[in-house]
């Protein structure tokens, strides 16, 4: 079991090396692990898994209902949404099966809703429903004036993402695939990434990098699609807000994307948002007066309520847009390379089936995968409130008494969960990867209170 942040990098080849340590480049690498003969490794720019795109999403699990029928990100994000299920089931990662209602605000998106639930039907998502405004009330009761009906689609539930990133990391962790963080690829040939920390040199490489994959499929000759990084800003609104909204609210999808929304979190919050802003700068992760401004306005017509409850957070992140309408998965076996790219905003949901499609296409291609195995369950951390949590359970605290000794009072987050995290296969590079692990310092106060009492636990865990 190898994680490096810093220092020299194997001389010895791999089979495989994933570049980027989001959920997708995580799933895969999840996957070649199940293969022992393979020596895998995974490189990541930041000091963290899933520190990009995959930390700062909606964190909704799509049924794809809305997909473009036929295409290979309808059919990958249907599969991966029964995977991911099963998995989070398996693996305790917070899931709540919530339902979505796609709201129609007038004539022209009523008279979409038809063709949407056909749409639906052509995804295979079966269960959708037409409601009258009536029945639209009484499910939402705070939802603004005016809506005059809505989409049901039961299917659609949330997610944690960052426990999910996470478990495929570790999953691939465990069973022998090595990752190196801190580790940017600079240049790209075949068989070789020259990084901050040295040259790795490899039999197979496969680009999951997200943001930057078009970069590095250019250093390889490959012009087939460019990454348009796509921002979006969201409100978080704090645990008071959580009784006004029962299901995910959803406006009618334009070209730009699903626009903005209004849905629970597992962790009992509210999001508003996301913006969809085509910029040029891969790193503009900023939020946005203007941006923060116009989502607050189309929350007030959305749930007029909740623009009166207090706001915990705001964050934004960047979605690799394309200028196609699905997933760019290329495998050039004259390279020995494999092209992951456009995954958009559903690459959480498909991220299993992802990975079992890509690591399906090597063999086709050139590479033997030997053997398979079955891998060892990993049993993730719950950082779901619908599920008990380590102060609600005196039979955990009764065997430790450290899981009853609170650190972050907003989160309810103890000393025993930021010590496993600490302590765990992967650990946290920074106070921002604690928070993810645990949910300290996400809270109301934004860390005012646990800030200091976390980062000394944090600083004597490195030493």
């Amino acid at each position: 079991m190898t994680v490096t942040t810093h220092g020299p990098l194997p001389d010895t080849p791999y089979d495989v090396i994933v570049i980027g340590a989001g959920v997708v480049g995580s799933a895969i690498a999840r996957a070649l692990a199940r293969h022992p003969r393979l020596r895998t490794a995974v490189v990541e720019a930041q000091d963290d898994v899933g520190q990009g795109s995959s930390k700062a999403n909606t964190a909704i699990l799509h049924t794809g209902f809305d997909a473009v029928p036929g295409s290979l990100e309808a059919r990958l994000v249907r599969e991966g949404s029964r995977r991911l299920a099963d998995y989070a089931a398996e693996s305790g990662i917070p899931v709540e099966p919530v339902g979505a209602l796609l709201v129609a605000w007038d004539e022209e998106q009523r008279a979409a809703l038809p063709r949407l639930a056909e749409k639906a039907e052509r995804n295979d998502c079966k269960e959708t429903r037409l409601l009258e405004a009536a029945e639209l009330y009484d499910r939402e009761p705070h939802l603004g004036p005016g809506a005059l009906g809505a989409l049901h689609v039961p299917g659609e539930s949330i997610i944690c993402p960052w426990t999910t990133t996470l478990a495929y990391a570790t999953q691939a962790v465990r069973h022998g695939v090595d990752l190196h963080l801190n580790c940017r690829v600079e240049k790209l040939s075949q068989g070789l990434l020259s990084t901050n920390r040295g040259a790795l040199r490899t039999r197979w490489i496969i680009n999951a990098a997200g943001l930057h994959a078009d970069t590095l499929d250019r250093d390889l000759g490959h012009d087939d699609f460019t990454v348009t990084p796509r921002r979006g800003q969201l409100i978080v609104f704090d645990k008071f807000a959580r009784a006004l909204v029962r299901h995910i609210l959803l406006p009618v999808p334009t070209a730009l994307g699903k626009g903005v929304l209004v849905a629970p979190t597992v962790y009992g919050n509210v999001l508003l948002g996301p913006t969809a802003e085509d910029l040029d700068d891969k790193r503009a992760t900023q939020s946005t007066a203007d941006g923060l401004t116009r989502l607050r306005e189309q929350g007030r017509r959305i749930l007029p309520e909740l623009l009166d409850e207090e706001v915990t957070a705001v964050y934004a992140g960047l979605r690799a847009a394309t200028e196609y309408d699905d997933y760019r998965i290329t495998a050039h076996p004259e390279q020995a390379y494999l092209t992951v790219g456009g995954i958009r905003s559903t690459g959480l949901t498909a991220s299993l089936a992802i990975a079992e499609y890509v690591v399906g296409q090597l063999p086709a291609n050139g590479l033997e995968l030997g053997p398979s195995r079955e891998l060892g369950r990993v049993r993730m951390p719950n950082l779901g409130e619908a599920f008990p949590r380590p102060y609600q359970r005196p039979d955990l605290i009764a065997a430790d008494a450290e899981y009853g000794t609170l650190v972050c009072h907003c989160e309810r987050v103890s000393r025993g969960e930021i010590r496993d995290a600490l302590a765990s296969a992967i650990p946290p590079g920074s106070l921002d990867g604690l928070r993810r692990r645990t949910r300290a310092r996400g809270g109301r106060c934004q860390g005012f209170y646990c800030g200091a009492a976390a980062r000394q636990l944090f600083e004597e865990a490195r030493g």
